[in-house]
């Protein structure tokens, strides 16, 4: 197989893993809080980069890490997946999975827009355009099917639906400047993440069972959400000739995940959720058109 098929091939399995896992949210939810489903997930995607780590012989690369190495991962672990799953479950447990998930994913917008202070990058026209496409699609989600009202069904659920998308494009830019193995950056995340999770959990009485029928939907999370699906995505970026060829497929995923939201939550899917969905991603494509940068007085 050439290796730009088998880039296709990780990508599409990514694609596919994170279609279900809205769903997996929600019915890890039934059983736990969103504190307790971040713990079990959180440490089976480490478990999982660890024993990655050891299989690809890249151990050794953790040795020579320095404070400031560490300091940088303790801030990554802090922002993804300890700050960013946690705020994202806990938006889930607020919203129906048909809102929640296309809600969280205008992240390409928000990083075009915060790559101006933080990279330095020109704004451009078709930044501002954009945000408007992408934040009238999440109006339209927010209103549930009484488009008409003009009223937002659950402000506080959305809200942090949103936030999700800040945290994700910060550590998105705190990552594209670190050049370490990314590997190796995962696993050292979420080994700071679980030290933050246990700090938290133990403060709350919100340790969970690790063993039962209620925590295997959170082992799928932490095995499709962050684990696996990370370690395929990132694969696929690597045997491909080029990144655009596998990452526009990426956004093949929330449409993906309503369906699978509606076949197995049984959630009716509304016509907001369409229409705000088609107008967000209609966001992420005008905010790819290439126009003249304005200048920011």
């Amino acid at each position: 197989m050439k290796k730009q098929s088998k880039a296709y091939m990780f990508a599409l399995l990514t694609v596919l893993f994170w279609s279900t896992v809205a769903s997996a949210f929600k019915i890890a939810l039934r059983e736990l809080n969103f504190i307790q489903l971040l713990f079990i997930a959180n440490l089976t995607s480490l478990l999982i980069f660890f024993v990655i780590l050891v299989w690809q012989k890249k151990l050794s690369l953790l040795l020579p890490l320095k404070f400031n190495d560490l300091a940088l991962s303790a801030i990554q672990g802090l922002l993804n997946p300890f700050g960013y799953y946690l705020i994202l479950f806990k938006a889930y447990s607020m919203l129906p999975a048909q809102i929640a998930q296309p809600a969280n994913f205008i992240w390409p917008v928000v990083l075009m827009l915060l790559s101006v202070p933080l990279l330095k990058q020109p704004l451009r026209p078709a930044s501002i355009v954009a945000l408007l496409i992408s934040f009238s699609g999440v109006f339209v989600l927010a209103t549930e099917g009484k488009l008409s009202t003009l009223r937002i069904a659950e402000p506080a659920g959305l809200s942090l639906a949103v936030a999700t998308s800040v945290i994700w494009a910060v550590y998105w830019i705190v990552n594209l400047r670190d050049g370490r193995d990314d590997l190796v950056k995962l696993f050292l995340s979420f080994m700071f993440s679980m030290v933050y999770m246990l700090i938290l959990s133990s403060a709350t009485g919100n340790i969970p069972v690790l063993f039962s029928e209620s925590s295997l939907p959170a082992i799928y999370v932490g095995l499709f959400e962050t684990g696996i699906s990370f370690v395929f995505w990132l694969k696929a970026l690597q045997l491909s000739e080029s990144t655009g060829k596998v990452a526009n497929l990426i956004y093949l995923t929330p449409f993906l995940s309503l369906l699978v939201i509606h076949f197995v939550l049984h959630e009716h899917l509304l016509y907001t959720s369409v229409i705000g969905l088609c107008l967000i991603m209609a966001g992420i494509v005008v905010s790819r058109i290439k126009m003249k940068p304005c200048r920011i007085f």
